[in-house]
């Protein structure tokens, strides 16, 4: 009996202390993430770690100037993947990314077809949300979206450099 007892009282202590624990949130405000290439009203100086390689030399940085914004089109390294290279092309304005364009990405299986479809326009639209390469990979495309961001992460180096 004294055993029940015992056994109760400490699954319930246990159950009240695990009710009563409380995580702490990570803060995620403006000065966390990583800056807007070439945005002068932001003083952080966060960044990802380049995506160049020895054996993928950076592609030229094509520049188009206009009268007041200055718009520059860079196509970042090819990163390779497990499934082939994954290469982005973006478009910064004033700063900001404007565009940003997978131009290459694997199409050799139907399966690679079927889930780069989702996945490309998915990894844009959050490229184009988060204005870095500081964006989520997409369940079931974790290949893709790894090399996706490494390409984008050297295409935007290149940007501010540019």
């Amino acid at each position: 009996m004294r055993r029940v007892i015992a056994a109760a009282a400490g699954t319930v202590v246990g159950l009240i202390m695990l009710l009563s624990f409380k995580t702490h949130a990570v803060p995620t405000t403006l000065e966390s993430r990583p800056a807007a290439i070439g945005d002068p009203s932001t003083t952080t100086t966060t960044a990802l770690p380049s995506a160049r390689s020895a054996t993928n030399p950076a592609p030229n940085a094509t520049t188009t100037t206009t009268s007041p914004a200055k718009t520059v089109t860079v196509t970042g390294t090819a990163a390779s993947t497990r499934y082939g290279p994954v290469q982005v092309q973006i478009t910064v304005t004033s700063g900001r990314i404007t565009a940003v364009d997978a131009i290459e990405y694997p199409t050799a299986r139907p399966r690679d077809v079927q889930i780069n479809q989702r996945a490309i326009p998915q990894l844009n639209q959050e490229t184009l949300a988060a204005q870095s390469a500081n964006i989520h990979t997409i369940s079931g495309a974790t290949y893709t979206a790894r090399g996706y961001i490494a390409s984008l992460q050297s295409a935007l180096d290149q940007a501010g450099a540019a």
